[in-house]
């Protein structure tokens, strides 16, 4: 539980003299719960911040809070896709143990189960005032409990942070959701005509009390995975625009903290649920897609600046949530674990094993995979292999994939179409050699101990995890459910 402690001593009375005056001295050591702020921006990618070394992007908010703060540069979400990836930020377990496969909305109806105890939940119990803005996409509503729901234009994140000051003057400690639906991509998905690029949320009027920030196609950096063509550069520069304007909704809602007096004992968290909205990153398990940015202000450390390479996973974001709150809780609880004690840290040698796990992200893309990275090493197992790789609505209309699709064109970024649409049952990479993870090592004979030693430990990922689809190895049913071993 959190605990409230305040002790008041009245010491030293002077009594040399009883003449003189009693002299008395009052010590007060209170210790408060800290704040927290978990700022969670939707498909942005390390590719589009300054403080990652994009040197075009201007993020100066979200750039000052990485040099104030803690910055991992081997972070990951474990699944690629909106609600997947959220369920496991909020609950400290795998989507495939809880139900939470793919997108909760309309027909998709993926849905956590109902014991699950959330990290709002707990905190909540734990004498917290807790609230959400913006984009929510998990469900049910009993699970994922806030005691308010603050409502503004989740594309305004200016907006967001006005109507969220209130929560920010509580009189109790404060657990503030913040959830933006920028950078992901906008509506229409399927414009008319089709190199039209996609908005991002942008709009030639703006946004109230938004400076505009305009990127020319030109400038833009286009990563390795990308085509560099007009469509692509179109659609970048739309991105980093809205990028942009995360940082001034977030930079206003610095400003608020600390009109409030709270900046000094509150922990912010900045990170994305996944990669960027583009073929290549978001809804797969490559690194554009997993690798995403974290960067965490502690106020009670004295460090600034450092950059952290331990590797961290979303469903360790819960635990270390509660262990920063200081709030009990069974470390069985969570398939994830703290981090806290490695925050400041520049490398964690115990910290290099991390796993991820997509299953769907629309009801129509049935793909799942499982990942494993350990070392140097990462292992993917497509489980769907035979399939086609499915396509995300709004990434298959996209002006920088149609660009490829109508012109027949071989290679999409530094893959071919082919390689792209048709994955292999396994493929093994060497991350440190190979960062854009194009030279498939599975069938290279000097690589085999490897490649056995790493599906070792995904089968044994998935049997504490609990996964359903760990049957697909070798169809043992023990895991189907009683109905079929009737």
């Amino acid at each position: 539980m959190v605990k409230y402690i305040s002790f008041f001593f009245l010491l030293f009375l002077s009594c040399s003299d009883v003449n003189k005056s009693n002299s008395v001295v009052i010590v007060q050591d209170t210790s408060i719960p800290p704040n927290i702020i978990l700022f969670v921006a939707d498909d942005h990618g390390t590719d589009a911040l300054g403080s990652y070394g994009n040197p075009i992007i201007k993020t100066p908010n979200l750039d000052k809070l990485a040099s104030n703060g803690v910055r991992f540069t081997n972070a990951y979400c474990t699944s690629a896709s909106c609600a997947a990836s959220r369920s496991v930020i909020l609950s400290g377990l795998y989507g495939h143990a809880t139900g939470s496969y793919g997108h909760v909305h309309d027909y998709h109806h993926f849905s956590t189960y109902n014991e699950v105890k959330s990290l709002s939940n707990r905190l909540s119990e734990a004498g917290y005032v807790t609230a959400r803005i913006g984009k929510y996409h998990v469900a049910p509503e009993s699970v994922y409990k806030f005691d308010e729901v603050l409502k503004a234009n989740p594309r305004n994140t200016v907006e967001m942070a006005n109507v969220s000051s209130g929560i920010l003057n509580s009189d109790k400690p404060f657990f503030l959701y913040f959830c933006t639906d920028d950078p992901h991509r906008g509506q229409p998905f399927s414009p008319e005509p089709w190199d039209t690029p996609n908005s991002f949320g942008n709009k030639a009027q703006g946004y109230d009390d938004v400076n505009q920030v305009i990127y020319a196609p030109d400038d833009v950096l286009v990563p390795e995975f990308l085509p560099d063509t007009k469509q692509t550069r179109e659609e970048i520069a739309q991105y980093y625009q809205s990028v942009s304007r995360i940082d001034q909704g977030f930079g206003k809602l610095m400003s608020h903290l600390k009109s409030s007096g709270k900046m000094d004992n509150t922990i912010i968290f900045y990170i994305s649920d996944n990669g960027m909205a583009f073929p290549g990153a978001k809804t797969t398990v490559y690194e554009p897609g997993i690798k995403l940015p974290c960067i965490i202000k502690d106020p009670k450390s004295s460090k600034k600046g450092i950059v952290n390479q331990s590797r961290i996973s979303w469903v360790d974001l819960a635990p270390t949530i509660l262990d920063m709150a200081d709030v009990d809780y069974d470390t069985k609880d969570f398939h994830g674990k703290s981090f806290k004690g490695i925050l400041h840290q520049e490398e964690a040698s115990e910290w290099q094993t991390i796993y991820a796990s997509h299953t769907f992200h629309e009801i129509t893309m049935y793909y799942p995979m499982r990942v494993i990275i350990d070392g140097d090493y990462k292992l993917i197992w497509n489980i769907a292999y035979p399939l086609d790789y499915p396509f995300a609505s709004d990434l298959w209309a996209a002006s920088t994939w149609q660009a490829i699709y109508r012109n027949d064109e071989k290679y999409f970024g530094k893959r071919t179409v082919a390689d792209y649409m048709q994955r292999p049952e396994f493929e093994l990479y060497n991350v440190s050699k190979d960062p854009s993870e194009t030279n498939n090592l599975t069938h290279q004979n000097e690589y085999k101990a490897i490649l056995e030693s790493l599906k070792l430990k995904l089968k044994t990922f998935q049997i504490n995890t609990k996964d359903p689809w760990l049957i697909m190895w070798d169809h043992d049913t023990s895991l189907q459910g009683s109905g079929v071993n009737l």
